[in-house]
């Protein structure tokens, strides 16, 4: 007669690399591992939180000195269509022959704006 075995009557079978004979032999070096392990994961953990910070702050900073330039861009563009008008008016008003035959209001046309160098496109035709 053949005994059948129910599968919740069979002792719990170890499974890894430590078999029942190792368990005392070894726990104090599988401490040790596991909490060698324990540090090196606290520590990647760290780095990686460093690493996302200094991105974060890097990112902050690159923002705030762009605005800064593009409120730069926008003042010299002021500027520089001040300078423009006053020379033009200068130039107008100069009775000189320095200008004649000059067509300064194309010599000093507008520069095509980041909007128009984006789309590959320019002002003048």
């Amino acid at each position: 007669m053949i005994l059948e075995q129910n599968f919740y009557d069979m002792p719990p079978v170890k499974h890894g690399r430590r078999g029942p004979s190792d368990v005392d032999d070894d726990d104090e070096d599988y401490r040790r591992r596991r909490d060698r392990n324990n540090e090196a994961v606290k520590k990647s953990r760290f780095k990686s939180k460093q690493r996302t910070q200094e991105t974060f702050s890097r990112v902050n900073k690159l923002k705030a000195e762009n605005q800064m330039l593009e409120e730069k861009v926008k003042t010299q563009t002021k500027e520089l269509q001040f300078l423009k008008e006053l020379f033009l008016a200068h130039a107008s008003n100069t009775q000189s022959s320095k200008f004649e035959g000059v067509d300064l209001e194309k010599l000093l046309e507008d520069i095509p704006d980041d909007k128009d160098k984006k789309d590959g496109s320019s002002s003048k035709n």
